[in-house]
């Protein structure tokens, strides 16, 4: 699969990275995801795997777009509002970068609909669901030998993993989607769901789908990510104060002191 003249000048960023090069971004022009939700996980996951060039992004949703969607699902806006999901998200998508085959199911999933929408070609299955369904998805990816990446939400905490037992891994274990379940229970309960912890985890989960594809998911294959209050561990370097700098900002116009 080859590259034209707009996406090397597209892509040129990731054609000058060793890890990537022309060869790996052929891999992911040739790759297709099935993203599983297009709200909170869904967005930035879409967004970003759009923009990095995925040759083919199927969207499943059964939702309408409200209001109250807006402050953390970025694949829709005002304009958006009582459309379909799928419909807002395929214009978003096509809007970042018209390469990108976009596929949209408007439907939920079931074990009716979920081999249908999986297609002959999806080579990666995203899950996004943090209720009963995690459980379809997983069995889907199971019999079709698909690697499931993962992730779940609650208030200021999530979860990511990749789950790929044909690569070697493991399944979705019980308990993990039990515990979503009741989790997914009490927030819609209490409808807490805080913008950044979505763009977190769907970050993460964009990023395994790359994983998966250059390195067959070393990082999260065989571990789940927590993030709890949106504050995942970084490196941290310490910056001295400067006594002189302090007594400048305290001053109220600012200017030079003798």
């Amino acid at each position: 699969m080859e590259l034209n003249n707009d996406e090397i000048r597209r892509y040129s960023r990731h054609l000058i990275l060793p890890e990537v090069g022309l060869a790996g971004q052929k891999k992911i022009k040739a790759a297709s995801v099935l993203c599983i939700g297009a709200g909170g996980l869904g967005s930035p996951i879409a967004m970003y795997l759009a923009a990095a060039g995925i040759g083919k992004l199927g969207i499943v949703d059964f939702d309408t777009v409200d209001y109250s969607n807006l402050q953390r699902q970025l694949l829709h806006s005002d304009a958006d509002v009582g459309r379909p999901k799928t419909e807002s998200a395929g214009e978003t998508i096509r809007g970042i970068n018209p390469n990108v085959e976009v596929v949209l199911y408007n439907t939920r999933i079931t074990s009716e609909t979920r081999s249908t929408s999986s297609g002959p070609t999806t080579s990666s299955w995203t899950a996004r669901t943090i209720s009963r369904r995690a459980n379809l998805t997983n069995d889907a990816c199971v019999l079709l030998k698909k690697p499931n990446v993962y992730g779940s939400i609650f208030r200021f905490e999530g979860q990511a993993s990749v789950f790929a037992p044909h690569l070697g891994g493991p399944v979705l274990p019980l308990s993990l989607s039990r515990t979503a379940a009741a989790r997914h229970g009490a927030e819609l309960r209490g409808r807490r769901r805080a913008r950044r912890v979505p763009g977190i985890i769907g970050c993460i989960q964009a990023t395994e789908n790359f994983e998966t594809r250059h390195r067959q998911g070393q990082f999260a294959r065989r571990t789940i990510a927590p993030v709890q209050r949106a504050r995942p561990e970084i490196p941290r370097v310490e910056t001295p104060p400067r006594p002189a700098m302090s007594r400048l900002w305290r001053t109220s116009n600012h200017q030079a002191i003798d």
